[in-house]
């Protein structure tokens, strides 16, 4: 390639470098030089100055990274000093390098949930999460939880056949009469995270993020890897999780973006005030008591003030906070007003993506024509909750 462009600079009519040029160029030869098509100009045109700005690096078809790094470096010098400020931060968030870092960013995910399963038991459930297994245990139906982040469809079924797990439980003991066992998961899996991030949440650049809940901070990876969030704030009650997540932002370098709190969202207000996007996956239903949990969406609900934030729910709002008020029932005048704000959030200040029902996720995510509006309940605010 680097021959056949020398051989078009140095023929009849074909070289072109002035001083108001943009570097060395090649120009459509006259009547001294064979003939050449547009088509066919422009692409030497490109290469030649290509040539000239990085020589020993740009015809490289397979570029090792400090090649890469030093040709990028070099490209950089050359861009004008007013418009390189514009550069980087197009550089920075724009959507158009992810044909070739989406599968890497795959694999890097796979890796940390492999990471992730290497310490921690089957079932992710931690001795220290004792209502959670308490929960887990009065579910009308035999259930486990199954981790989705960890474990996809195929690496269940790699599980199922080796015996390590089953998908079934057996409703006479000793019978062949069975019936599916319920699975359930505190973490979205990968499918899940991709989609919220490349099709739900607009572009968040210069947005802050807060999970609620982080548990093994699989929304805060995702975040770092399939966003342009500005930071991503994890909010996790236990202590040992909070350890997992601090070990794979450090060996991952997420470090500069990912941030871990170790503390109840209850004493996290001006975090809560000055997030732009909030997500609470499975964070209430089985980690606190009814009154606890009233008091935690209370709390939210007078904390959650910035213009235009989002809220991203599982299960919906309107689920979670329906049989919230049918327990609470009976209670206090304080929960029953608390139980009337909260299905009244219409009015409040920021717009409420829920999503609908998590087993509905899969059928709803390949009719992509209307997804968006059957995936989720949307509530836009008037005025805030007093």
């Amino acid at each position: 390639m680097r021959d056949a462009i020398q051989s078009r600079v140095s023929s009849p009519g074909a070289r072109a470098n002035t001083n108001k040029g943009r570097g060395l160029g090649i120009s459509q030869p006259g009547e001294a030089g064979s003939a050449v098509s547009d088509l066919e100009w422009r692409p030497l045109s490109a290469c030649a100055c290509a040539l000239r700005t990085f020589p020993d690096a740009v015809f490289c078809s397979k570029m090792e990274f400090r090649s890469a790094r030093q040709a990028i470096m070099q490209l950089l010098r050359t861009v004008a000093p007013a418009d390189l400020p514009a550069l980087l931060e197009w550089m920075r968030t724009t959507r158009d390098f992810d044909e070739f870092t989406q599968d890497n960013n795959d694999i890097m995910l796979k890796n940390i949930a492999e990471d992730l399963r290497n310490c921690l038991p089957l079932e992710t459930m931690l001795s220290s999460e004792h209502l959670a297994l308490q929960k887990i245990q009065q579910q009308p139906e035999p259930t486990v939880h199954v981790d989705a982040f960890l474990y996809d469809e195929d690496f269940i079924d790699s599980l199922c056949e080796e015996g390590k797990m089953s998908r079934n439980y057996c409703m006479v003991c000793g019978s062949h009469q069975t019936a599916p066992l319920g699975f359930i998961s505190h973490s979205f899996s990968l499918m899940e995270l991709k989609f919220i991030y490349h099709h739900v949440l607009p572009d968040l650049s210069g947005k802050v993020l807060v999970d609620v809940g982080s548990r093994l901070g699989t929304v805060l990876y995702g975040g770092y890897l399939y966003s342009s969030a500005l930071q991503l704030y994890g909010v996790e009650l236990n202590g040992d999780f909070c350890q997992l997540q601090e070990m794979v932002i450090k060996k991952y370098q997420f470090t500069d973006r990912i941030k871990v709190l170790h503390a109840d969202i209850c004493t996290q207000g001006s975090l809560l005030q000055n997030a732009d996007v909030i997500i609470m996956n499975n964070v209430f239903e089985y980690f606190l008591d009814e009154a606890e949990q009233a008091r935690a969406w209370e709390y939210i609900s007078h904390n959650v003030r910035k213009q235009g934030s989002l809220l991203v729910t599982v299960p919906s709002l309107e689920d979670s906070l329906s049989s919230l008020q049918v327990r609470l029932q009976g209670a206090n005048k304080k929960s029953h007003s608390f139980c009337w704000k909260m299905k009244n959030l219409e009015k409040h200040r920021f717009l409420v993506r829920s999503y609908l029902r998590i087993n509905q996720f899969k059928s709803i995510f390949l009719e992509k024509e209307n997804y968006i509006w059957n995936f989720f309940a949307k509530w836009e605010k008037a005025t805030s909750l007093k």
